[in-house]
């Protein structure tokens, strides 16, 4: 199967973006639950999270943090792409039905393996940031 290559080191130039968005569905998260195993409550049981601070029930963070792989994988750097770190501060709860942009934007080149470190940040619907991260990438090799 021939599969189109991602940006290589040498392509990509610090500042440069790419970004994904998806509404995150009850599908969504009962799927995240299976996979995962985290059947907490506060994600499944609308009664429970009435309880919670959050008064409704939330998504996965990992869930949510997951939405940046597409990105990574699929826009930029691209195909061939490998994750070397990611990570996310969650800064507010993603709620089901909510629409979430995954962004990344490489923030700086590491000459001496290159290697990439992207800036990450998650924001909803209404443009307030959900998350932010960052993540070490191995881009594909150039052609």
């Amino acid at each position: 199967m021939d599969h189109p290559q991602g940006l290589s080191y040498e392509a990509l130039e610090v500042g440069m973006k790419a970004s994904i968005t998806k509404t995150v569905t009850e599908s969504d998260v009962n799927l995240f639950a299976e996979v995962s195993g985290d059947r907490n409550p506060v994600h499944l049981d609308e009664e429970f999270a009435r309880t919670t601070p959050f008064g409704r029930r939330i998504a996965h963070g990992s869930l949510v943090q997951s939405l940046i792989t597409p990105v990574f994988g699929l826009e930029m750097p691209g195909i061939g792409t490998i994750a070397l770190e990611t990570s996310a501060r969650f800064i507010k709860p993603v709620f089901l039905g909510d629409t979430v942009t995954a962004t990344a934007e490489v923030a700086e080149k590491l000459p001496d393996k290159k290697w990439v470190r992207m800036n990450c940040l998650w924001t909803n619907q209404r443009g307030e940031t959900v998350a932010v991260g960052q993540a070490l990438m191995i881009p594909p090799a150039g052609s």
